[in-house]
């Protein structure tokens, strides 16, 4: 197959997933990513399903292992740290679970003397022709490329460019999520506390083996209007929403302020009707995301990474061909784990009656056959595609 040159726009999961599988199929690759470097932190994602066959093919699964974290004892308190209800043991657990960040840098680390990454940049326009693209970047010389992929999140600049505007795809469910790193100052071990009140739920999770922990804001509301880029501006919110609330939230609200890897966003999915326009396709978050209620970005985001770079390969560089079968291929799964992202007023309730309710559930399920049914069900969905391997 004659090498092809190809754009992707996001260092961080999808990015990198792609450009190895493409890489190893022959194409020369790029990355653009607007930010400086690699974002460390964040909250932990898991693996779980078909997706654990495909890492295993990387050559990754050991590696991944070394940065392994898994939750331990979950627990809902109220303002006096007493304990009102449990999470059943392994509920928010795959059968690989990493934290963000560590799952990025592993990424780059296999893919960084085989790809050429450009930071501090990012597409600022697209024009296709018959032969190619050619592609503006805001720092950058302009340059041509025979594909651009979109694996830049939720905002993903290349959908805006090529698709149009957010606001046609983003579906928002009605909660806000911010997340970052703080230290272990509760002496949680792995273990983690959740504190809830009408409309709100903060959360603090030990991690790194416990030498620090992750605070995770929650709280409903319609869409917002601020600057996703503005970190100040986020912050400001989460200080108006949480400031009268009580527990270890005005701590936290502190430790905010230091945070070295602050992550602030709406709780929404992306569901678009096609996922490629001529010779620019998307994947992962960009293309579908299924939002952390899901809980399955992460799998989806390899996936898709993997079939997309097989079915180029297998087409011999035909773009057209290799698009249609990798939306045939990953939608029926994709609509699948969005389904999943149900039960936000189970977590996050929203009236007075809805968090007695919400209470009971928790009090009563680990002692309930809807225990093993919600933990059993991702990984029914997670094994619900089978994708084939490419030669």
């Amino acid at each position: 197959m004659k090498t092809t040159t190809v754009l992707i726009s996001g260092a961080s999961i999808a990015g990198p997933a792609l450009a190895f599988w493409l890489h190893k199929f022959g194409f020369d690759v790029t990355i653009v990513e607007h930010a400086p470097a690699i974002r460390p932190g964040g909250y932990a994602v898991d693996f779980r399903g078909a997706v654990i066959p495909v890492i295993e093919q990387m050559g990754l699964m050991d590696e991944l292992r070394r940065f392994e974290t898994r939750a331990g004892k979950i627990r809902m308190v109220d303002a006096n740290n007493r304990t009102i209800a449990r999470f059943p043991d392994g509920f928010t657990s795959g059968e690989l679970e990493i934290l963000r960040g560590d799952l990025a840098k592993v990424l780059f680390e296999a893919t960084q003397h085989k790809i050429n990454y450009i930071f501090n940049d990012s597409i600022t326009a697209l024009s296709q022709d018959e032969t190619g693209i050619n592609v503006t970047f805001r720092n950058g010389r302009p340059a041509r490329y025979d594909l651009v992929f979109g694996a830049d999140g939720i905002h993903s600049k290349v959908r805006a460019v090529a698709f149009g505007e957010e606001n046609k795809f983003l579906s928002h469910l009605g909660l806000y999520i911010s997340v970052f790193t703080i230290p272990n100052f509760m002496q949680l071990g792995m273990d983690g506390l959740y504190y809830g009140s009408l409309g709100k739920r903060v959360g603090i999770f030990g991690a790194n083996e416990g030498k620090e922990a992750r605070a995770s804001f929650y709280f409903t509301s319609d869409l917002l209007r601020y600057d996703y880029r503005d970190e100040e501006q986020q912050k400001m919110i989460i200080r108006k929403r949480f400031e009268r609330e009580r527990w270890q939230v005005p701590q936290l609200l502190e430790f905010m302020d230091t945070a070295p890897d602050f992550y602030f966003d709406s709780i929404s999915q992306i569901k678009m009707d096609r996922w490629s326009n001529g010779r620019v396709a998307l994947v992962g978050d960009a293309a579908h995301c299924a939002s952390p209620m899901a809980g399955m970005g992460t799998s989806m985001a390899f996936l898709g990474a993997y079939v997309l770079a097989g079915e180029l390969h297998e087409a011999n560089g035909n773009y057209a061909i290799a698009f249609e079968n990798y939306e045939r291929i990953m939608r029926p799964f994709v609509k699948r784990c969005q389904g999943l992202a149900t039960g936000v007023d189970w977590f996050v309730p929203g009236t007075r009656f809805k968090q007695w309710m919400s209470q009971q559930f928790w009090k009563v399920l680990p002692y309930t056959p809807w225990k093993n049914m919600m933990i059993e069900m991702p990984l029914k969905i997670a094994n619900s595609i089978s994708p084939k391997v490419y030669a």
